[in-house]
C-alpha cells in the first residue's frame, strides 16, 4: 500500500532521489540516544548506589528519555515535510502519523526550536550527576560509565546525527540543526 506524500515531498528534487530507509537503519540512527538514555540511567543508579533513590532516579530518568523522543514524535515530527514517509532517517514520523495528525510543513523550523530544548537535559543530568558522585564517593566503574556516557552523547550521538542521520535527510536545508548556518542559533 503505497502512502500519500506531501506536495513539497513531491516538489524536491533531494527528496525524489532519496531512498527509504529500513528498519535497521531507522535503529542505527537512533540506538546512539538509546544508548545514552540507557548509560544515563546505569550512571544515577550506580553513583546513587543501587538504594532506592537510585531506582527511582534512573527509572524516571530513563521514561524522560522516552517521553523526550515522543515529544518530538508529537511536537516536532506533525511538522516535517517526511512526516508519514520512509524519507525520515530516525523514523519517527511513521509513529507520528499514527498519534497526531500533519501539520504546516513550512513551521517545521520553528517548532524544531521550540521543542528540542524540551530534551537537552538528557545529556547533563548523567554528566553532572556522575561528575558529582565521583566527587563524593570515586569509583572507577562510574568513571569508566561516565566516560562512555560522554564519548557517546557528546561524540558519537552528534557524529551519527550529523553525518549519517541528517546528512541523508532530505528536509536538512530547512532544519535549525542541519541547514543554512545563518538562519541556525537554536
Amino acid at each position: 500500500m503505497k502512502r500519500k506524500v506531501s506536495p513539497d515531498v513531491q516538489n524536491c528534487d533531494k527528496c525524489r532521489s532519496s531512498a527509504e530507509y529500513s528498519h535497521l537503519k531507522e535503529f542505527i540512527d537512533n540506538l546512539p540516544y538509546i544508548i545514552m538514555v540507557i548509560m544515563g540511567s546505569a550512571i544515577l543508579l550506580w553513583g546513587l548506589r543501587f538504594l532506592l533513590v537510585a531506582w527511582i532516579s534512573a527509572g524516571a530518568y530513563f521514561i524522560y528519555g522516552l517521553v523526550g523522543a515522543l515529544w518530538i514524535i508529537i511536537f516536532v515530527c506533525p511538522y516535517c515535510h517526511f512526516y508519514d514517509t520512509r524519507l525520515c532517517p530516525c523514523g519517527y514520523g511513521q509513529i507520528s502519523a499514527r498519534l497526531v495528525a500533519r501539520k504546516d510543513g513550512d513551521r517545521f523550523r520553528e517548532k524544531f526550536k521550540k521543542h528540542i530544548p524540551v530534551i537537552v537535559s538528557l545529556w547533563f543530568i548523567p554528566f553532572i550527576a556522575g561528575i558529582i558522585f565521583l566527587v563524593c564517593h570515586f569509583s572507577r566503574s562510574l568513571l569508566v560509565l561516565l566516560i562512555i556516557f560522554c564519548i557517546n552523547s557528546f561524540l558519537i550521538l552528534p557524529l551519527v546525527s550529523r553525518k549519517y542521520g541528517c546528512a541523508n535527510c532530505p528536509q536538512a536545508d530547512s532544519c535549525p540543526w542541519m541547514g543554512n548556518k545563518q538562519n541556525n542559533q537554536i
